[in-house]
């Protein structure tokens, strides 16, 4: 039999309606909202807010007071946080013995904070360290034992063997070297760099070709090498004018550097606009400068046309026969002996002539004497020359590639732009670029200039339909 609407819960059955629940269902929690907003805020205000409040303030303090105090300012003794002021100096020094007020300036460049700063663990951690450690114990037990380890025996035979090689051809020199060799690896330690190293006494006398192909021996060092390509400093000091605080003559000559390049710079520009200029109504040329341009060398040519002119030789035909050659008569046996004794008289004549100079030369001994050391003094100024020049293009930047080396600004403060103080010094240029410069002119690196972009297609300008039917 059915229950009636209206009975109550707790006759066991379940009701018909809407808000009717199961009565043997645990009690239904009560829904709650977010606590991320603001309306719950209130409803979760309670004591465990005002406790964590009140935590997070104590822990703030006590971090302030760490910073600040070095601790706990509560646990500090009145002698450190307090300082005994009389209002005399000699006074105060009796009763503070030991505490020294220090300066405004000391104090600003100390650190806010005095919480030590937090040890890098990083830092103290060896690479491999368990496994280093291991095998220095390892060591330590076959050292007890003596037990060689293996490299060390390596290096023993291999210095008997050269041993053994090099006994035959002196036999006391490589006992004394055995020796060496010997106490050298006792203790372990050998300068593998130096000349007396007992590994390379079984390479001595070999071919140096050889000891580099079978890479035995370093390959030297070629000179070229050694050689700067510039006697330029790395690093080159400015002038004294360039100082933060420079005197008045240093900074004159400062700014009459500055002003002879500006004054090139302009000349040169000046030059490039004259020679790039339109000419002027004045200069233009006109039609009678122009007609006479066109007629120069026809008067000339005109004048020539009047007089004689020259008849060229005629080629002889190719076909015409070449007309017969003079003939020579034979010359007589007197003719030849005559010619003969021409030539003998003549090579005698030239003979006793420079016998005859030789002889005079005798008397011009001084003239020679002085002709030398003009000869001497010239050579030697032009070999100055050569080194001057050559000392002066050391120091000169080469043309390394297609563009040429150019100085960089000098960086130069007027006279009303000098700061009072170090403090107030605004920085000028970049080091960056002085480096960069500074390789180009020690000829470590050509000459460059910033990579120009060159578009490959033009660009296309296209107009949206949504910006253009707003437009119109």
């Amino acid at each position: 039999m059915a229950a009636p609407t209206g009975a109550p819960a707790a006759s066991g059955f379940l009701g018909l309606r809407a808000e009717s629940r199961d009565p043997g269902a645990p009690g239904r929690r009560r829904a709650r909202g977010s606590r991320s907003r603001k309306k719950s805020w209130k409803r979760w205000a309670g004591p465990e807010a005002r406790l964590g409040r009140e935590l997070g303030a104590f822990l703030e303090d006590v971090g302030l007071q760490q910073r600040a105090a070095g601790g706990l300012v509560a646990e500090k003794p009145d002698e450190s946080l307090f300082f005994l002021d009389t209002g005399s100096e000699e006074k105060d020094q009796k009763l503070n013995r030991g505490k020294e007020k220090p300066l405004r300036i000391d104090l600003i460049l100390q650190p806010d904070s005095k919480v030590p700063a937090p040890k890098d663990i990083l830092a103290h951690q060896v690479p491999n360290g368990k496994k280093l450690k291991r095998k220095q114990r390892l060591w330590e037990k076959l050292a007890e034992r003596d037990v060689v380890p293996r490299e060390q025996r390596l290096l023993q035979a291999r210095l008997q063997k050269a041993q053994l090689a090099t006994a035959e051809a002196s036999h006391g020199q490589q006992g004394a070297h055995g020796q060496g060799a010997g106490a050298e690896l006792a203790g372990g330690f050998y300068d593998i760099w130096s000349d007396t190293n007992p590994l390379d006494r079984p390479l001595a006398g070999q071919d140096a070709w050889f000891l580099e192909q079978t890479k035995k021996q370093r390959v030297r060092r070629p000179a070229r090498l050694e050689t700067k390509p510039s006697e330029l400093p790395a690093v080159e000091v400015i002038p004294a004018g360039g100082s933060y605080n420079p005197t008045f003559e240093s900074h004159q000559a400062l700014l009459l550097q500055a002003h002879e390049v500006e004054v090139r710079r302009q000349k040169a520009e000046e030059k490039l606009q004259r020679q790039l200029r339109f000419p002027t109504a004045a200069e233009a040329p006109t039609q009678e400068t122009t007609f006479q341009e066109q007629c120069e060398g026809l008067l000339e040519e005109s004048a020539d046309e009047g007089g004689e002119e020259e008849v060229p030789d005629e080629p002889p035909a190719p076909g015409a026969t070449p007309p017969p050659a003079p003939l020579h008569e034979k010359k007589t046996e007197q003719q030849r002996r005559r010619e003969k004794e021409a030539k003998f008289l003549e090579a005698r004549r030239l003979g006793e002539k420079a016998a005859r100079c030789r002889r005079q030369e005798l008397f011009q001994l001084r003239s020679i004497r002085l002709q030398v050391k003009r000869r001497e003094a010239e050579l030697l100024c032009r070999r100055r020359a050569r080194l001057a020049k050559r000392r002066a293009e050391a120091t000169k930047p080469r043309r390394l590639g297609r563009l040429k080396y150019e100085d960089p600004d000098q960086e130069v403060q007027l006279s009303t732009e000098l700061a009072e103080s170090l403090r107030t010094l605004k920085p000028e240029g970049s080091i960056l670029r002085d480096r960069f410069k500074s390789l180009q002119k020690r000829n470590l690196i050509e000459p460059r200039e910033r990579a120009k972009f060159k578009r490959k297609y033009r660009l296309k300008y296209v107009e949206k339909r949504a910006f253009r039917e707003v437009t119109l």
